[in-house]
C-alpha cells in the first residue's frame, strides 16, 4: 500500500543530518526530512532547514510531522560536564543547557514516534544501545536511544575488535577506530571521521565530529518499520 504523501519526518539538532541521512535510507526517497538546529547549518543533508529552537519547534509544529527524531546537546547532559571538564568549563565560565527533559515534554504533547538520542551518561531512558562495531563503522560512539511511542529489541552488541587508536596516560596506543572528537593526541582528521562514520557530504570538522553516523538512524528507522509503520501503510 502506497502512502498518499511523503512520509514526514522532524530531525531535531540535527547538525548536518547524520540522523537525516540514516533516515531517509530506511524510509526512502519519497520521505521528506526537516531540519532544525540553533546553528546555521549550511551543509544539512535533508529536505528543509530551519534554524531556530528545537523545543519550540516541537511544541508549534511537531504534531505534523509523522517521526521525531531529537539529538539534545550532550555537553549537558553526560560525560563531558564531569570531573576536569566540568572544573574547566566553571572556571571560563561556560554553562550547558539540559534539555533532554524540556525536549521529552514537547515531543509528549505531540502524540507523535520519537526518539531522543544521547550519550551514557544523559537522562535519556536507555530502551536502544548502539555502537559503531554493529555496522563495521571506524568509531565506536556508544550511544543510547529512548523511544516515545513504539518500541523494538535491542540488538546483540559484538565485541570489540581492539582499541581506539591514541594518546592515553602518555602512551600510544594503535587500534581499528579512531576518536572523533577533540584535536591533536592522535585524535582523527577530517577525511578519517569522514571515512569512520561514512559521512561523505560535509568538510567541516566539527560538525563531522557531532554527527551522529547515518547507519544507527537508519537501523532505528528500519526497526521502526517493522514495527507501527505497516499499521500505517508504510511499506517496510
Amino acid at each position: 500500500m502506497r502512502r498518499p504523501r511523503p512520509f514526514r519526518v522532524l530531525d531535531t539538532y540535527s547538525c548536518i543530518g547524520g540522523a537525516t541521512e540514516g533516515y531517509r535510507r530506511a524510509f526512502g526517497e519519497d520521505c521528506h526530512i526537516t531540519g532544525v538546529d540553533i546553528e546555521p547549518q549550511p551543509d544539512y543533508r535533508g529536505d528543509d532547514f530551519h534554524q531556530g529552537d528545537a523545543v519550540a519547534f516541537i511544541l508549534a509544529h511537531g504534531h505534523t510531522f509523522d517521526f521525531i527524531h531529537t539529538s539534545p546537546p550532550c555537553q549537558g547532559e553526560g560525560a563531558p560536564t564531569k570531573g576536569t571538564n566540568a572544573a574547566r568549563n566553571a572556571a571560563i565560565g561556560r554553562t550547558y543547557p539540559k534539555l533532554i527533559a524540556p525536549t521529552r515534554a514537547a515531543l509528549e504533547t505531540t502524540g507523535r514516534p520519537y526518539v531522543i538520542e544521547n550519550v551514557a551518561g544523559s537522562e535519556v531512558r536507555k530502551d536502544i544501545r548502539l555502537c559503531g562495531e554493529m555496522f563495521g563503522l571506524g568509531v565506536l560512539m556508544h550511544r543510547y536511544f529512548e523511544l516515545g511511542g513504539w518500541t523494538t529489541v535491542q540488538p546483540a552488541h559484538p565485541r570489540h575488535r581492539g582499541r581506539v587508536r591514541g594518546w592515553r596516560h602518555g602512551k600510544y596506543h594503535d587500534g581499528p577506530y579512531v576518536a572523533a572528537y577533540g584535536k591533536g593526541g592522535g585524535k582523527a582528521t577530517v577525511d578519517e571521521i569522514r571515512a569512520a562514520k561514512r559521512i561523505d557530504w560535509s568538510t567541516d570538522h566539527l560538525r563531522l565530529r557531532e554527527a551522529l553516523p547515518p547507519a544507527y538512524t537508519e537501523w532505528i528507522g528500519r526497526a521502526y518499520l517493522a514495527t507501527l509503520a505497516p499499521a500505517q501503510g508504510v511499506a517496510a
